[in-house]
């Protein structure tokens, strides 16, 4: 079974496939000063109590925004599952073209995204991508990584609101009731989860206009479902898409020493 693995600023997203089949998934707090061996057991215990053995789990692949880690998790995915992970970076095979100024600029995860919305979806795509920070990026017909965008994830800006200013509490994320907020957090509510949304239409909009085409919308991370159900832009939420890429990834570079 392949062990899959998805490290974000915020949170490492982690998936079990046997062949073709997610079987679990988790997600969990990112800590750079976690070890090899905390990460290691944390691990076998998540794969204990899904009824996965850690012996069957043979190979492994990952892609990380935060380099201090890579090793960390190359260390124990060698001392825990005797295995040598697969690390998605320049080099590896993913059958996309990135047509940016700099290709070595695009993170990872992105192009692991469009691997799974262009295999997934076809081409053009969309992938707004709803974590610590928000990241939207155009897929070609092709399958050929375009470029995109990229603006401060919904966390941030409402962690913002409470750190910068001396009188607005720090605020549980809900789907506001209504636009007029007749309280301070219903108003805080109403300025982020419709601000968001009209953020992601916007930029979906001009991406649209620019594709000159009409792509199909599909978003990810941990405040899509939030965020689509308060605007039609979001036509597919799929949460395993970055797993879904890290498995195609993986099986294109199978035959790696």
């Amino acid at each position: 079974m392949l062990l899959a693995l998805d490290v974000g600023n915020t949170n490492i997203t982690v998936g079990v496939f046997d062949g073709s089949k997610l079987r679990a998934t988790w997600r969990i707090g990112t800590d750079v000063h976690r070890t090899s061996d905390e990460y290691g057991s944390l691990f076998l215990h998540l794969t204990e109590r899904q009824g996965l053995a850690a012996a069957s789990i043979d190979e492994a692949v990952l892609c990380s925004v935060v380099p201090p880690l890579v090793g960390v998790f190359e260390e124990m995915c060698r001392r825990y599952f005797k295995t040598r992970p697969l690390v998605v970076e320049a080099g590896v095979k993913t059958g996309v073209k990135i047509c940016l100024d700099n290709p070595r600029e695009v993170g990872a995860d992105r192009v692991v995204n469009a691997v799974a919305a262009h295999h997934l979806y076809g081409g053009p795509v969309i992938v707004i991508d709803l974590g610590t920070a928000i990241t939207f990026d155009a897929v070609s017909e092709e399958g050929d990584y375009l470029g995109g965008a990229i603006a401060p994830g919904i966390a941030i800006a409402t962690e913002a609101l409470f750190t910068r200013t001396a009188a607005l509490p720090r605020l549980e994320l809900d789907v506001p009731k209504k636009a007029i907020g007749r309280n301070t957090v219903a108003a805080m509510l109403s300025g982020i989860v419709y601000g968001y949304a009209g953020l992601i239409e916007g930029v979906v909009s001009r991406i649209q206009k620019e594709l000159g085409v009409k792509a199909r919308v599909v978003a990810t991370g941990g405040y899509a479902e939030l965020l689509a159900r308060e605007t039609p832009v979001i036509e597919e939420v799929n949460p395993d898409l970055t797993l879904v890429g890290l498995r195609l990834i993986y099986e294109m570079n199978r035959a790696r020493e």
